[in-house]
């Protein structure tokens, strides 16, 4: 059935006699198939289940609340939950970020926070400010205006003519950073000096928004040198430029903060968020805006004409409500900050693979570049990318009970993103799995000289 009439996302329905993996149950850092097959949990779903699996007090949660009031919108209404829930991200969020517009999701959260920055230059008497720049590779989602600035061109083309008006800026890969490379002395923050650059090039009197992830997802987990962002900081409040945070993967205990910005010491004008403000238990996201970005909207007849149909559902804000409590009283974040060093520590112990170029990351969120060749940092062809991402290393991941994201959007790495609750236990399945795959790689690319 599921082969004839599901369409998964992102996947492939060519025939082949790859079986469709059917997830049945999961509890804690694990899952089951359906044939009753184990699985660690290295991707916590999709960057989202932060609590782990089989959490009945979230469960119960929805439970209770879809009882009392299964739904109603908060469209010129309002119901306990949002409102509770609202107050709490704002007590959570840092500095003046007070106001919650909720969405269903990170794509949503990225669509309002463009729209919301347009009309606040426009409620400014700015109307031409209204272009976007973003990062190359950066993912910011699928709807039609978040595809618009994403920076993935495989996505895009499929799908263009998108919203016009975006700019692409260089994003912080270190590891492939020819400008610090030829200037010998380390960082220069020339990525960061680069997104000025694009503003002065389209006209600072043009440009709404820059958008930006503590650590960029697509492309393998880049993190940005120190300063970058107070830089970045500085460019936007330069140029009368809002600076828009997207924490989809990156907020609530994601990189060991509760947002991503906190961690990274930089207070954004919009934050957008989702997946784990819920642990994935119930669709929810949420965009936090800063009290400067709310004023114009304070005045008499201004209004955000945006919203959704099942934006702050009663039952996802139980169940976020019931998530955030799990992260106090189990120290979720706390557990992240003890275990990270162990975590990196157990992922650095693969470089004495020859196909481990870089590992690079914070927190639970870690990526592994492989290449052809470490001293030259050749990376692989089309033709062996397929060989490897998808005709060994998805399969064999899976045999051996471990999922994780192996992927070529830009360099193929592998990403992982175990829920906040894994520990040295964890680590250690991941690290044997992977050196297992990685070793089969190796000798099926004919890699293997030297290694045992």
């Amino acid at each position: 059935m599921a082969q004839a009439n599901l369409w998964g996302h992102f996947s492939r329905l060519a025939p082949s006699d790859e079986i469709i993996p059917i997830m049945e149950r999961g509890e804690g850092c694990y899952v089951w198939d359906v044939d009753g097959r184990r699985y660690l949990d290295g991707l916590s779903g999709l960057f989202t289940v932060q609590a782990g699996h089989g959490r009945t007090e979230l469960a119960e949660a929805a439970s209770k609340q879809g009882a009392e009031l299964g739904y109603f919108p908060i469209w010129t209404y309002a119901h306990p939950n949002a409102i509770e829930l609202a107050s709490k991200l704002a007590s959570l969020a840092p500095g003046a970020l007070n106001r919650v517009f909720f969405t269903t999701g990170g794509s949503e959260a990225i669509e309002s926070a463009w729209k919301l920055a347009r009309k606040y230059f426009k409620l400014r008497g700015k109307p031409a400010k209204v272009k976007g720049i973003t990062r190359y590779l950066g993912y910011h989602g699928t709807t039609m205006g978040a595809l618009s600035l994403t920076g993935i061109p495989a996505f895009r083309q499929d799908y263009e003519p998108l919203v016009p008006s975006v700019g692409r800026a260089a994003n912080t890969n270190a590891y492939r950073c020819i400008s610090c490379s030829k200037a010998g002395a380390g960082c220069t923050l020339w990525c960061a000096d680069d997104i000025e650059q694009i503003i002065l090039r389209e006209g600072p009197d043009t440009v709404a928004a820059v958008f930006v992830e503590p650590v960029q997802n697509s492309g393998g987990c880049f993190t940005a040198p120190p300063e970058y962002f107070t830089r970045v900081r500085e460019i936007c409040d330069r140029h009368d430029i809002l600076m828009i945070s997207d924490e989809t993967i990156c907020a609530y205990g994601r990189l060991g903060a509760m947002f991503g910005s906190e961690r990274m010491g930089y207070v954004p004008d919009i934050l957008t968020s989702a997946k784990g403000l819920t642990s994935g238990y119930s669709p929810l996201g949420a965009m936090i805006v800063h009290d400067k970005v709310v004023e114009p909207f304070l005045e008499p007849g201004a209004m955000f004409s945006h919203g959704l149909t099942f934006a702050g559902h009663p039952v996802s804000c139980a169940v976020a409500l019931a998530n955030l409590e799990i992260f106090e009283r189990d120290g979720l974040i706390e557990n992240v900050r003890a275990n990270e060093g162990a975590f990196r520590a157990a992922l650095e112990s693969l470089r004495d693979l020859p196909i481990v170029g870089d590992i690079r990351g914070m927190g639970y969120f870690y990526g592994i570049e492989m290449v052809k060749n470490r001293e030259t940092k050749e990376s692989f062809d089309a033709e062996e990318c397929e060989l490897l991402i998808r005709q060994h290393l998805s399969r064999r991941l899976l045999e051996l009970g471990l999922i994780c994201r192996s992927d070529d959007r830009g360099d193929p790495v592998i990403q992982l993103a175990p829920p906040l609750i894994s520990g040295p236990q964890q680590f250690e399945e991941i690290t044997a799995v992977l050196r297992t795959v990685l070793v089969e790689a190796m000798d099926k690319l004919g890699m293997t000289s030297g290694v045992r």
